[in-house]
């Protein structure tokens, strides 16, 4: 009891000598609480942002694989002819027993029009089964149907931030728009739910920014675009010939991946030399996200731990300071009959007091801050809707994501860095020399 009692009588002591200097004592822990504070809130971020990327990027489909045709940097002429051919995509699709689904796209950009409200955004030509592999949903109407696709009808499905654009405050089925200085019209049928771009895999995959589609079925946009599209940008006239801009093709079973990705690139391997395609696996992709998300969560903790690390040697310095500063105080207790290990008792009590006063209020702060940030970044993005834009959608959608086992973790570690930078002081008070000590002006 009276062992009890002794430890109690040493915890009020401490608590008594800290709070004599108040802002001393803060500033003493405030090391710990920037490196508690910075662990939880760059897991959080991290854990947000690897979440949000895999959460896209499993968007693109887990069982696709996706060939992407791409403009040659060195091409000559005025009509540029390159990609995936309709003969390889048709070839593909028969030859390769593990292939279930595969969809033609074709795509251009272009501006769109109603009731003089125009728009810019891209028009797709796909089949029905577009949908399906690329995850879209229908919030009005209906999407394109393979009776759509047979009679080459003048159909389309928009976006949901081209719809708002269009229709601010009507209901657009039913309506038609107009290809921007064209005469061709597209009597809306159907309306998809909001959703963001991907996840920003590289220009490979722009197609996959679903924010300002218009869909028609694939025969309408050959017969309406033809095969050869010529365009003026930027003064220069030129034209593309591109027969497939995308390609989706879809696997029975996920451990089908693999095997059917080797198979598609030996079968288009001619046109390594060209460089007209690209070959994206999303499933590929997802685990390069998740091995990332261990690297990142690993960088982050190191970042936090030197803040720890620095904290710790605050601790020290001001403690070591607290013992030269009560150096009398220290003698009269020797001389009382105070033992050594009383003092070491009573100086790293004071420090672990500090260790977890700190620790609190770091798990506080690291709570309130990924917030915080995101809050700013919403400000930023009203304020320069341009320049944030710019960053890529998995950082822009991402929404914090506290990881669980960093608040105990840090706080551990802040109290075991705190105890460790404490030994040192106490051994230091418990060795005076009590006549030394007494001496000591």
């Amino acid at each position: 009891m009276s062992y009890l009692k002794g430890w109690l009588l040493t915890i009020q002591l401490s608590i008594k000598c800290l709070l004599l200097h108040p802002m001393r004592s803060f500033l003493t822990v405030l090391g710990i609480q920037i490196g508690v504070a910075a662990v939880i809130c760059l897991l959080a971020l991290g854990e947000g942002i690897s979440q949000e990327a895999q959460k896209q990027i499993a968007e693109l489909g887990a069982r696709n694989i996706i060939v992407r045709s791409i403009k040659p940097q060195k091409i000559d002429g005025i009509l540029a002819e390159y990609g995936l051919t309709h003969t390889e995509f048709e070839l593909i699709k028969e030859t390769i027993p593990q292939i279930d689904s595969a969809v033609p796209i074709r795509e251009i950009a272009f501006g769109f029009s109603y009731d003089a409200v125009d728009v810019d955004g891209r028009i797709v030509g796909s089949t029905p089964t577009y949908y399906e592999t690329t995850n879209l949903e229908i919030d009005r109407g209906r999407f394109i149907s393979g009776s759509d696709v047979a009679k080459h009808r003048d159909y389309c499905v928009v976006s949901h931030d081209v719809a708002k654009k269009l229709f601010p405050y009507q209901d657009p089925l039913g309506k038609s728009i107009r290809l921007k200085d064209r005469p061709d019209l597209f009597e809306v049928i159907g309306v998809l739910k909001q959703r963001g771009t991907s996840a920003g895999i590289g220009g490979s995959l722009a197609a996959e920014d679903f924010t300002k589609d218009v869909y028609i079925p694939f025969t309408t946009f050959n017969t309406r675009m033809g095969k050869e599209i010529f365009r003026s940008v930027g003064g220069s006239f030129g034209g593309e010939k591109v027969e497939l801009h995308q390609a989706t093709f879809k696997v029975s079973h996920i451990d089908d991946v693999m095997p059917a990705f080797e198979l598609i690139k030996d079968s288009l391997r001619h046109h390594d030399e060209e460089q007209d395609i690209s070959i994206v696996v999303p499933l590929e992709l997802l685990e390069q996200a998740k091995n990332m998300r261990i690297m990142l969560m690993v960088v982050m903790a190191m970042i936090a731990g030197v803040s720890l690390f620095v904290g710790g040697i605050g601790i020290m310095n001001i403690m070591l300071a607290t013992v030269t500063e009560r150096t009398r105080e220290i003698g009269v207790r020797r001389a009382l009959g105070a033992r050594q290990s009383a003092i070491i008792r009573q100086f790293l009590v004071e420090t672990i007091t500090l260790s977890v006063v700190g620790g609190l209020l770091g798990i506080v702060i690291g709570f309130i801050t990924p917030n915080l940030i995101l809050g700013i970044m919403q400000v930023c993005s009203n304020l320069f809707p341009e320049q944030m834009a710019a960053l890529p959608p998995h950082i822009m959608n991402a929404k914090p994501q506290i990881v669980e086992a960093s608040v105990p973790i840090s706080f551990g570690v802040a109290v075991f860095v705190g105890t460790i930078f404490g030994v040192y002081p106490a051994l230091r008070a418990a060795k005076m020399d009590p006549i030394e000590a007494l001496r000591h002006e």
